[in-house]
């Protein structure tokens, strides 16, 4: 069985009519799965409440952002809502349904520590993007970035890695840990493109940040043998307890918010790369735009979870 961690509050956050992300793009995946064959094999688990998660979550939330940046977050949806900047909304709900999803990310880390196996957080907002002190991109708080601080606080965890193959570089992950000797950041991404981060010089403080900046137009061809020959390497290399994936699906062909030419089921082949690393991963959803091409891409690097054999060779 493999954890999925979802709850449809998360389905209450509202960007308005035409945003691009917006609450169909998790009902899509939850139709994708529920048709795939193995629909059998999959755990839905709904996130731990924020009202039980209590200090939990507000303590690892304020371990990236700063109190006062949370706190008008929780303003603006007090007051009915606004725009962050142009792209990123707050609507009535969106700032409760935000702190669920970091709570999710952090149950996922639990469960994968637990089992020793992967699982998959299906929530909304995104957080790559995410600045300690702002929000852009679609992004309110930086999931990834918080679940691989609070992994640290685990007695097994010494060190997280944290794998982004959304089509956009995540700038806000990457500016939270580029500092931490124990989380490593890769990210492969369309180059140049929003946010305009994520140049190959971009190495971090401790030689922890991989940046891979990709043409428009990259297939599997342009991506794996970076996965082959750096990816997989520099992951190895700095042999995580724990890998996190932003696994963005918005360099699919298809999606029309970039210019990449992926197929879904090449994800699957990423997951196996990553599987190859450890089974110690979780996946969180980032980008992704075009709903039948992200389903299927949630398909199959789930699909790949199930199959994969912590043993068997990358072929």
């Amino acid at each position: 069985m493999l954890p999925i961690i979802y709850s449809d509050k998360f389905l209450e956050h509202d960007t308005g009519a035409y945003h691009p992300e917006r609450p169909s793009r998790l009902t899509a995946i939850i139709q994708a799965l529920h048709a795939a064959p193995w629909a059998h094999q999959l755990d839905w688990q709904p996130p731990t409440p924020i009202d039980v998660a209590g200090d939990r979550l507000m303590l690892s939330i304020h371990s990236v952002h700063p109190p006062q940046y949370v706190e008008a977050v929780a303003r603006l949806a007090q007051m009915g809502g606004g725009h962050i900047d142009p792209d990123t909304i707050v609507s009535e709900h969106s700032y409760d349904v935000a702190l669920l999803a970091v709570s999710a990310w952090l149950d996922g880390v639990d469960r994968v520590i637990e089992t020793g196996s992967p699982a998959f957080v299906l929530t909304r907002p995104p957080g790559h993007h995410a600045l300690p002190s702002q929000g852009m991109g679609f992004c309110l708080f930086s999931n990834a970035a918080i679940a691989a601080h609070y992994a640290l606080s685990h007695p097994s965890v010494k060190r997280v890695a944290i794998l982004d193959w959304d089509v956009h570089h995540g700038n806000g992950t990457q500016a939270i840990v580029e500092t931490h000797p124990n989380i490593a950041y890769c990210s492969l991404h369309e180059f140049p493109h929003y946010p305009g981060t994520g140049a190959a010089t971009e190495r971090g403080k401790f030689n922890n940040v991989l940046n891979f900046p990709l043409a428009a137009g990259s297939t599997l061809a342009d991506y794996e043998p970076l996965f082959q020959e750096k990816v997989v390497p520099f992951l190895q290399a700095f042999r995580p307890d724990l890998l996190i994936v932003s696994a963005g699906y918005d360099a699919n062909r298809a999606d029309p918010l970039a210019h990449m030419a992926l197929q879904p089921q090449d994800y699957g082949r990423f997951t196996d790369y990553c599987l190859h690393v450890t089974r110690q991963v979780v996946f969180g959803l980032e980008g992704g735009y075009d709903l039948k091409s992200l389903g299927q891409s949630v398909v199959a690097t789930i699909g790949s979870c199930l199959s994969a054999n912590s043993a068997s060779p990358i072929r």
